[in-house]
């Protein structure tokens, strides 16, 4: 008897990174932790967070792959993962290190440039209004 089996497409913003099929098991990483996604699971979506996602085909291979915020989808035995950005083809320290160096400080600059568009913007408007007022 022939064992259920998933279809996995990672999407980036601009192409098409993977897609496989004969997908026996995924993991993905979230803010709340792993969690893990059989054939037969029910329907469900997963903001991700950056970090290591793994499946496992039909011969036994595992598959490593360091990923950027995203979300997955799974619908019947589709699963769907967009990605701002993701690495193969390494092995799990080195892909663990990538994550923390590329995806992490990556988040960390744009949540400081965030910052300094927000303190601009509030001192535009501030002064926007004291003109408006003399």
């Amino acid at each position: 008897m022939k064992s259920a089996q998933m279809r996995l497409k990672i999407l980036l913003p601009y192409t098409t990174f993977m897609d496989k099929s004969n997908v026996l098991r995924i993991v993905a990483e979230t803010n709340q932790g792993a969690f893990g996604i059989l054939p037969n699971r029910l329907d469900c979506s997963a903001a991700l967070t950056a970090g290591i996602f793994c499946y496992q085909c039909l011969n036994g291979e595992e598959v490593f792959i360091a990923v950027d915020q995203g979300v997955l989808v799974k619908t019947g035995f589709d699963v769907l993962v967009s990605v701002r950005r993701a690495i193969g083809h390494a092995d799990l320290s080195e892909l663990h290190a990538l994550v923390k160096k590329e995806f992490l400080l990556i988040d960390e600059y744009e949540k400081h440039v965030h910052a300094m568009m927000m303190k601009l913007e509030t001192g535009f408007l501030h002064q926007l209004s004291n003109f408006k007022n003399q």
